[in-house]
């Protein structure tokens, strides 16, 4: 293990390659649909190291495309209820977009998903100072989080199960004011036998730390325009209101007879522009909500289903909480791929993960890491189509 999470880029490029190379598109009897995994470059960072994207295919035709850099999510395309296919994520065609202008599309989120009042947080009484890259607070992990790092590929192959792109980074001791070397690899699965990509965490430290890993693609179901029409259901009875700044207050309040009830499926749209406290401060929605199913245990987050292309999305995870995004700050100025414009609430986020500024809430599930623990977090992407 540890020599694997000493490669550097280039080498591990270099290597699995090697591993790939005349068996990423052979299949049995030559089948067209059959599970694959091919690669190739993305281009560079501004430093120079190597980015590549990696294009998973699943036995159904659907594919989903991954950089090494952040470890993004560049693209899913999946049918609609006619079998056309489209992509469903939002980003860009370039490396170039998401090294100047992404609001974090697509990418894997660390060492802390999610906001951090004030940018500190104590731990074994020490108080630890990060930066507060979203006046005044930390957000998915500072100015240069786990989104920006170009990640090492550990394999790429297929597996039974499909096939499957295992990326590896170790953050320092210090990285961004968090405590502890942080060894984490995040294991995508294009699953074979269904429309589902599969993500999974595993991470251990050598000192007392905080984790709170996620994924943080923007969906539209449609592909193009707002996602007002979409209908969401999540399942959560309870929430954890914020404050001005979109801290909690340590509240855990029920949904019922809020516009965050979404117990039974409503448009985004529906009651975004309700006269209400938490939606003002949001400027939309941009909540975390106490997910039903047991923490460690995978169960329903949330769907989605979009009216006109039939589009089904369920996500599942092992997280206690799930952080719901309307897209309130696209406002037409980002140029996608395809030359696609997205506009105000061009997308949604749903992001799986212990809840937000957990280190300083003592009331909510505890984030700490320890040495001779290992953190596990497994997050599915589900897609079908009605009927």
């Amino acid at each position: 293990m540890k020599t694997l999470f000493g490669y550097s880029a280039t080498l591990a490029a270099i290597a699995v390659a090697a591993m790939i190379t005349g068996c990423a598109t052979h299949t049995p009897g030559g089948a067209s649909n059959a599970p694959s995994i091919t690669h190739e470059s993305f281009g560079a960072t501004s430093d120079g190291l190597p980015v590549e994207i990696y294009t998973l295919r699943n036995d159904n035709g659907m594919e989903a495309r991954i950089l090494t850099y952040g470890g993004i999510i560049q693209s899913i395309k999946v049918p609609d209820k006619n079998g056309q296919m489209g992509d469903v994520v939002l980003g860009y065609d370039t490396l170039d977009g998401y090294l100047t202008n992404s609001p974090y599309f697509g990418a894997l989120i660390g060492r802390y998903g999610n906001r951090i009042a004030k940018g500190h947080f104590t731990l074994d009484g020490q108080e630890y100072t990060l930066a507060t890259n979203n006046v005044p607070n930390s957000l998915h992990g500072g100015i240069k989080g786990f989104d920006k790092r170009v990640w090492t590929v550990v394999e790429a192959k297929v597996e039974d199960d499909g096939p499957e792109l295992k990326l590896s980074y170790t953050s320092p001791d210090g990285e961004e004011g968090y405590p502890g070397t942080l060894k984490v690899t995040a294991t995508y699965t294009l699953l074979a036998k269904e429309n589902a990509l599969r993500l999974k965490f595993r991470a251990t430290t050598d000192k007392d730390t905080v984790v709170n890993l996620t994924g943080h693609s923007y969906f539209n179901l449609a592909g193009q325009g707002t996602v007002l029409d979409q209908v969401v259901y999540i399942n959560a009875d309870k929430y954890t209101p914020v404050d001005s700044t979109l801290i909690p207050t340590g509240e855990i309040a029920p949904v019922e007879g809020t516009p965050l009830d979404f117990r039974t499926p409503t448009a985004i749209g529906a009651r975004i522009q309700d006269d209400n406290e938490q939606l003002k401060f949001a400027g939309g929605y941009d909540h975390n909500f106490v997910i039903n199913h047991k923490m460690g245990k995978l169960g329903l987050d949330a769907r989605v289903t979009d009216p006109a292309s039939g589009r089904v999305f369920e996500i599942w995870s092992t997280e206690p909480g799930l952080q719901f995004y309307s897209g309130n700050f696209l406002d037409s100025t980002i140029i996608g791929k395809g030359g696609i414009v997205y506009p105000h609430r061009g997308a949604f986020v749903m992001e799986p993960q212990h809840y937000p500024d957990s280190p300083n809430q003592p009331n909510f599930p505890s984030t700490e890491l320890k040495p001779g623990q290992v953190y596990h977090n497994t997050i599915v992407y589900k897609f079908s189509t009605t009927e």
